[in-house]
């Protein structure tokens, strides 16, 4: 693994935390592996750094890299800031379990549990797809059970997709990376500088006044375990919207998997969000096998 560009080196104190090394990072965030500098268990600190428009002085202070940067950067680190604040109240098994988080250095460090396991975007990218139902049920009942949660709460997610889910042992999965969180608007609003992955991102994301709600997070959840069967990204939605070659679950993988959770996949997946299911529960019942969607798919191909 290559060490990001600034990272803290290993060694480095940080409230009560020293630094161990690197686990990851991303272009807005670096991952540590830290110990509690009294003795303890490890723990995962993500430190706020966007590589893009920040750099580390000689006193290991975040800072943006010019001063052009200066209302981005910290409009980022405050959305990073409500990213943990919000955290901290989600508790539920299945979602990343924030501990504390606190400022230091110029910038922003929320402190998680460490958990052994894997990336489920590795894990579909070593199978090349092919994961078994067994699995996908084993995965997916639970998260949505957490996503319920989130739902309840007024949050939505709104960046659902194999790489921001972590496995434990028994394939018991943890959802992660709620950098998009925001409350649901009684409007339903589409609100700018929202993340958006291909493949993953329902069209209402990406359309500007487009209505996003928690069928949002089941488009995303949808595609992701479209993702656990053909082992690739879907198409993009603006893609599908203009032209939908995307053959249905209940016709591409038949010969493997059951038809309620095909079915299923291809529910949460429509483009209009309209079609889909409007709440976790109702997915969670399609996948049980309890006929609650259309009976006839609006896919094309």
């Amino acid at each position: 693994m290559a060490i990001p560009e600034n990272a803290l080196p290993p060694g480095t104190k940080i409230d009560e935390f020293t630094i161990e090394h690197v686990l990851g990072g991303g272009g807005f965030s670096i991952v540590y592996l830290a110990t509690p500098n009294g003795g303890g268990d490890g723990v995962v600190i993500k430190e706020y750094m966007p590589s893009s428009m920040a750099t580390r002085n000689e006193n290991l202070s975040v800072i943006p890299a010019s001063e052009q940067l200066n209302d981005r950067f910290a409009h980022g680190r405050r959305l990073f800031f409500q990213e943990a604040s919000t955290l901290t109240t989600l508790k539920h098994p299945n979602i990343v379990n924030v501990i504390n988080f606190f400022r230091d250095n110029g910038t922003v460090y929320m402190v998680m549990s460490y958990e052994e396991g894997a990336n489920l975007q590795a894990y579909i990218k070593k199978h090349k797809g092919n994961l078994s139902e067994e699995f996908v049920m084993a995965v997916f009942l639970p998260l949505l059970d957490g996503l319920q949660m989130i739902h309840s709460k007024g949050l939505l997610h709104l960046d659902i997709k194999p790489s921001n889910i972590h496995l434990r042992q028994g394939a018991n999965p943890l959802l992660l990376d709620f950098g998009a969180v925001h409350e649901m608007m009684q409007t339903r609003q589409f609100q700018p500088n929202q993340v958006i992955t291909p493949g993953f991102s329902p069209i209402e994301q990406l359309d500007p006044g487009g209505y996003v709600g928690p069928w949002t997070d089941i488009y995303a959840i949808g595609a992701t375990m479209r993702a656990c069967l053909e082992g690739v990204s879907p198409p993009a939605s603006p893609q599908r919207r203009e032209k939908d070659e995307l053959r249905p679950a209940v016709s591409a993988f038949k010969k493997k998997y059951s038809p309620h959770l095909l079915e299923a996949v291809d529910w949460a997946m429509e483009v209009d969000p309209m079609l889909r299911p409007q709440s976790v529960d109702k997915l969670i019942d399609a996948l049980n096998g309890k006929k609650v969607q259309p009976k006839k798919s609006l896919f094309r191909f």
